[in-house]
């Protein structure tokens, strides 16, 4: 059953919106931010009776690794005030690797195996696995969370249920370096668009030192092979491996591999992911090819200093995030009600709450005052977020019930108050 949210975490979530109310000066957001993180913690996580923690996407029966390890971002400053919180996502870091180990291809799973799917038509058979759409991110996002709340915490024992399964995602990653040769990957879903090119391998690629990935984070095909959103948050997460393997588990063998990975897909990036005026591409195949957009899932380009080792003051970011934000990109709309960046994934000119929060995230304060007062006013009057709105008219949007977007709206509300998730794990370090 879906957990009720006790005094204690109550008064946590209260204290903070207190903050993000004087911040704004006005009561509106932290009610906001109240609702939208109670709605998170009383109905999307499921607790066992052995103590483990089962999330879900909202909408969909299912746990994306991606979406709940998002879903659970503006949770890890609070855990610093709360041991319920701080178990609670630390169940969650050990059902997500659980995941792994049992289909490190998947993007989503089932609670048991309970032979539940999104197509029945899909090639995977696993009994466990809702949807295998293969993600860099759907790796790279559980490495972020538990490497966050090892931070937080200073508990070794959070990191427990990945010191055996760590490997996992470098000898995948590695081997997905060499997809034509090496990958047993395949994704086909009869009479539908999402079956990858020749016989599900996808489109031909040239071996470059990037990763290889089937689909993006909007769970939508790749056009080209290499994702460099997804490259540079493998870059990112493989650091962090390496930090992991050095302090709490002295693997010293795992950290030179981890580290050797991460230089070989940077290079990559730089030799072959950077477009026209020096801005990075949204995909590469190596042969020459590539996509000048964005897309509003993270990670994307604009979501870099959230989900990559780049910073928002870098000049190859900076330019990077004018192109976004222009109508040079072909997913950069105008609305009179909000303007913003949105996806093939939803209808055409629609803004995401997600990419609205994301610029928010990783630029000046007063920008995200003015950001977070649009999320607000564009919620289609529902007091929740969606995955996407028509910006000429918010009462029409997409998905009623995202909890991804919701806890982006709360991650961007608990930065007005100058409560962020580099600055809450730097203290540990």
């Amino acid at each position: 059953m879906t957990q009720p949210a006790s005094a204690e975490v109550l008064q946590v979530i209260g204290t903070y919106a207190d903050r993000i109310n004087g911040a704004m000066g006005s009561p509106t957001h932290g009610r906001l931010f109240t609702r939208l993180m109670l709605n998170t913690w009383q109905t999307t996580i499921t607790r066992g009776s052995d103590g483990s923690a089962f999330v879900i996407t909202g909408d969909i029966p299912a746990m994306w690794l991606r979406d709940s390890a998002a879903q659970m971002r503006p949770f890890i400053p609070l855990a610093v005030e709360s041991v319920e919180i701080a178990a609670c996502l630390e169940a969650i870091v050990a059902k997500q690797w659980e995941c792994i180990e049992r289909a490190p291809y998947a993007n989503a799973f089932n609670a048991g195996p309970t032979n539940d799917s999104w197509h029945a038509g899909d090639l995977c058979s696993n009994p466990w696995v809702w949807e295998e759409k293969y993600e860099i991110d759907s790796l790279a996002f559980p490495v972020q969370l538990a490497w966050q709340l090892w931070r937080v915490s200073g508990r070794d024992e959070v990191l427990d249920p990945l010191r055996h399964r760590a490997r996992i995602v470098v000898d995948l990653w590695r081997t997905e370096q060499d997809h034509a040769e090496r990958s047993p990957y395949r994704f086909v879903r009869p009479g539908t668009s999402d079956t990858l090119a020749r016989w599900g391998r996808g489109g031909p690629v040239a071996r470059t030192g990037m990763t290889w990935s089937g689909f993006r984070p909007s769970d939508d095909p790749c056009t080209f092979g290499y994702n460099i959103p997804g490259n540079l948050f493998a870059v990112h997460a493989l650091e962090l491996v390496a930090d992991m393997a050095t302090e709490a588990w002295q693997d010293e063998e795992l950290a030179i591999e981890a580290s050797s990975l991460a230089d070989e897909i940077r290079e990559g990036v730089m030799k072959h992911g950077i477009g026209p005026e020096r801005v990075l591409a949204y995909e590469v195949d190596g042969l020459g090819n590539q996509l000048m957009t964005d897309d509003a899932n993270m990670p994307s380009l604009l979501s870099l200093p959230l989900t990559s080792s780049i910073s928002r003051h870098d000049p190859l970011y900076r330019s990077a995030r004018r192109f976004v934000l222009s109508q040079a990109n072909p997913q950069y709309f105008l609305g009179t009600h909000a303007s913003g960046v949105g996806s093939p994934h939803s209808p055409e000119g629609w803004v995401w709450p997600i990419a609205l929060a994301v610029q928010g995230l990783t630029c000046r304060t007063d920008d995200k005052f003015r950001l977070l007062a649009t999320l607000a006013r564009t919620d289609g009057g529902t007091g929740m977020m969606h995955e996407s709105f028509n910006p000429h008219d918010p009462q029409e949007f997409t998905r009623p019930w995202f909890s991804w977007a919701n806890s982006m709206y709360c991650e961007l509300a608990l930065a007005t108050a100058d409560v962020t998730l580099d600055d809450v794990t730097r203290r540990w370090q």
